[in-house]
């Protein structure tokens, strides 16, 4: 599971860690080991626990005397985390408004063009992929290391909620749809519109997410 990229052993095990509890491989309120991971990981015990505290002060597990409580991220947090996205990122994307250039404006139509692809192709794993290439990039142009550092991490929390929300096809193509029109505005320079379109996509995610998750309660009871 581990890849070899040019960052720390200690950085790829807190990522695969941490990719398995966001998309729910090790559930909130299972318990893990540090000897369960290493043997998992195939490396020994050093990367593991410095993945361990950062995992620890990301507070997505616990320790505990019998051993690594996770907790993920629970239906509220991605509540809260929407609602600050909806506060903030629509301030990313005027700031990338204001100095985009004409090769930055390519680059981000290229990524919109193959994500549109594969929406089509209904490949939600590709989909949620150049999403979040689409919605970082609008980060790094901003211009700013705040955002950037900021609204990277909240979005990949919430992985495990936007892949519900790609694989419904019409939320797919509609989020898509979405995602032009938040173009169209950077394209044009307009700082005010870029910041409308991208905090009504936002909002529009979270929606769906409550609809989905009332759903999803009333079929329980």
């Amino acid at each position: 599971m581990i890849t070899d990229r040019p960052v720390s052993l200690a950085d790829q095990v807190f990522e695969t860690i941490e990719w398995n509890i966001l998309n729910g491989v090790y559930p909130r309120g299972s318990i893990l080991t540090e000897a369960k991971l290493c043997e998992e990981l195939g490396v020994s015990r050093t990367p593991v626990r410095e993945a361990i505290r950062a995992l620890e002060q990301e507070h997505i597990i616990e320790s505990q005397n019998k051993g690594l409580l996770v907790l993920g991220i629970t239906e509220e947090d991605a509540e809260y985390i929407y609602e600050i996205r909806k506060r903030i990122e629509g301030l990313a994307a005027a700031a990338c408004a204001a100095r985009i250039t004409e090769d930055e404006l390519k680059d981000l139509e290229e990524t919109l063009e193959l994500q549109e692809f594969y929406v089509n192709k209904h490949d939600a794993e590709k989909v949620k992929a150049l999403d979040s290439e689409f919605h970082e990039k609008i980060y790094k142009l901003s211009g700013s290391a705040v955002f950037y550092d900021t609204l990277v991490p909240l979005h990949r929390k919430i992985q495990k909620f936007r892949k519900a929300s790609i694989e419904n096809k019409s939320r797919a193509m509609q989020s898509s749809a979405e995602h032009w029109s938040i173009l169209k505005a950077i394209a044009a320079h307009d700082t005010e519109a870029a910041d409308k379109e991208m905090a009504l996509h936002v909002y529009r995610a979270q929606q769906f997410l409550r609809d989905m998750l009332r759903e999803k309660e009333k079929q329980t009871n």
